[in-house]
């Protein structure tokens, strides 16, 4: 391998992993500080539901070490378009709309410096009655994203299976934009998109192993242990970081609970995979 692999988990937050992740009687402020020890990168999953606040931010910077890295999700404000069940076609994307919630999300993250990961703009599935076509959504984009500071790095992840084509992976490689390549029920598989695509658009990968929350749910209410086999997904996974950290200096990858039970778990069997392919 040439580039570097980071990976880590969807939150650190879940208690059912006091006993197989983090050590018995650990509080929950004292998480992410074990976690940091376990792993050089997590995705903040509570950024989006709100943009965190400065003293939560800067908690994080202290509990983590140098080259640690906090990778986040934009407010639903900004990528679902409001808080209703339904995406807000007058809300989603637009720059008048969104604009303070935008400045102050990168306030917040702007003080974890040099730990600040990429920035994951993940959109629902859209019908047409909130996006008629993809042509609508990429204009928004277009401008959404120009108005975004530099010196940050971005990651997309669409969940309209239609729409990944090349007019999509072009639009992002002009803006050195990753594709996040994402692992969902719904979804193709990110290493058959790969036979007939070429999924890199920038300077590093983005991975995110969500899995089917209704089947995983089906099986456990607490995720402590694998409950769901999901070998035969993590060799296709194996399969293709071998191939992208050949490609691009960094890969990030984060395995959620509702993939197989236990992200932690997850992740280290996927990475195990990786190695033993090499």
């Amino acid at each position: 391998m040439t580039g570097v692999l980071h990976h880590g988990t969807s939150s650190w937050s879940e208690k059912s992993w006091v006993g197989p992740f983090y050590p018995a009687g650990t509080k929950p402020g004292d998480f992410l500080a074990h976690y940091a020890t376990q792993f050089d990168v997590v995705e903040a999953d509570n950024t989006y539901y709100g943009v965190p606040k400065r003293e939560l931010v800067l908690g994080w910077d202290r509990k983590t070490p140098d080259g640690f890295r906090m990778c986040a999700k934009f407010p639903r404000s900004i990528v679902h378009g409001g808080e209703g069940a339904r995406p807000d076609p007058d809300r989603l994307l637009v720059p008048n709309v969104v604009r303070d919630e935008t400045k102050l999300f990168f306030e917040s993250m702007s003080l974890l410096g040099d730990k600040c990961g990429p920035l994951v703009l993940q959109f629902p599935f859209f019908n047409s009655k909130v996006v008629p076509h993809r042509d609508v959504f990429l204009e928004r984009l277009a401008a959404y994203l120009d108005t975004l500071p530099e010196g940050f790095r971005y990651g997309v992840e669409v969940r309209n299976k239609y729409w990944i084509d090349e007019t999509l992976l072009a639009f992002l490689r002009d803006r050195g934009v990753a594709l996040v390549l994402v692992d969902i029920a719904y979804m193709p598989h990110p290493e058959g998109l790969a036979r007939k695509l070429d999924l890199v658009t920038t300077d590093f990968v983005y991975c995110r192993l969500i899995g089917d929350r209704k089947a995983v749910d089906a099986k456990t209410e607490t995720f402590d242990r694998i409950v769901l086999d999901q070998s035969s997904r993590l060799e296709r996974w194996a399969s293709l970081i071998r191939h992208l950290v050949e490609r691009v200096p960094e890969v990030y990858v984060f395995a959620n609970n509702h993939y197989a039970g236990h992200g932690p778990a997850t992740i280290r069997d996927l990475v195990e995979r990786v190695g033993a392919g090499a």
